[in-house]
């Protein structure tokens, strides 16, 4: 007696994929990109100092990322050396956001589509210009789509609140400490409607594109500098001196704070802290 072939309908398949999809992206800590007077600002609550949301490209392109930390560290990778590349067999001004975004938009069609799983990842793409009119910024979501953002964009569980808050508080033009002090306002916000939470620098990842760096225009911000930039009452806070003197290498909170670590030192810790962010299928 030979069974009856299961079948579903086209539609259906890619709503599962697109609900599977969606269900692990939102199990993500979200990540705020936004941008201020010299650049674009990237804010991500992040325990983990090994294990990055926030990631340089090329010489003024940036990437930030949610869901599944394999899934999009692949892409990380596979982005860098699509600019690395294209920029040796053309010219370092051939590699731009844009067609980096349309590479990854392709990818993630693709994966959508043919294999068993889609990504359960969100990517933004930015570009620094000379002037803040040129900036670029690019969202991705698992299915290919690009959408080309204006001034700030936010992903993960807590994405659509983050979005609302940022659309009544941003302006061109923000100071660094007053675009920090906003995304991280934002990512402290309860989505059921709690107490907020008050992230401290140990809680963060950030990075910045800085239009006025010569060439190379991502840099890390932690420590020291991101607590003078977060610090209302620093009169220093809008004019960062020095890099990130330690990058991937800062103390972190745990818990309710009692314990301190080196997220540098404890392989496992770090595998443990990112599963939080590496969604799994309920």
């Amino acid at each position: 007696m030979s069974s009856m072939p299961f079948y579903v309908s086209p539609e259906q398949l890619m709503k599962d994929r697109a609900d599977y999809a969606r269900k692990g992206i939102a199990r993500g800590r979200s990540v705020v990109v936004l941008g201020y007077d010299k650049g674009i600002a990237f804010v991500a609550e992040n325990p983990s100092r090994a294990l990055h949301k926030i990631s340089e490209i090329y010489d003024r392109i940036a990437f930030a990322a949610v869901g599944k930390y394999n899934e999009f560290e692949n892409l990380r990778v596979a982005g860098v050396r699509y600019a690395d590349l294209r920029g040796y067999s053309y010219d370092r001004t051939d590699v731009t956001a844009r067609g980096l975004a349309n590479a990854y938009a392709q990818t993630l069609g693709t994966v959508f589509t043919q294999e068993s799983k889609p990504y359960e990842v969100e990517i933004v793409v930015a570009e620094v210009g000379a002037t803040a009119e040129e900036d670029q910024i690019y969202r991705l979501t698992y299915d290919g789509s690009v959408a080309d953002e204006y001034g700030f964009v936010a992903m993960g569980g807590a994405a659509d609140q983050i979005e609302t808050g940022l659309k009544d508080r941003w302006r061109p033009g923000l100071s660094l400490g007053d675009a920090l002090g906003l995304a991280v306002a934002e990512l402290g916000k309860d989505p059921s409607g709690g107490p907020d939470r008050t992230l401290t620098p140990a809680q963060l990842e950030v990075a910045v594109l800085d239009r006025e760096r010569p060439r190379r225009c991502f840099r890390r911000l932690g420590g020291g500098l991101l607590e003078a930039l977060l610090s209302s009452d620093d009169p220093t806070r809008d004019v960062p001196t020095e890099d990130d003197p330690t990058p991937g290498r800062h103390d972190t909170l745990t818990g309710d704070g009692a314990v301190v670590r080196d997220m540098s030192s404890n392989p496992q810790t770090q595998l443990d802290d990112a599963r939080e962010d590496d969604v799994q299928p309920e």
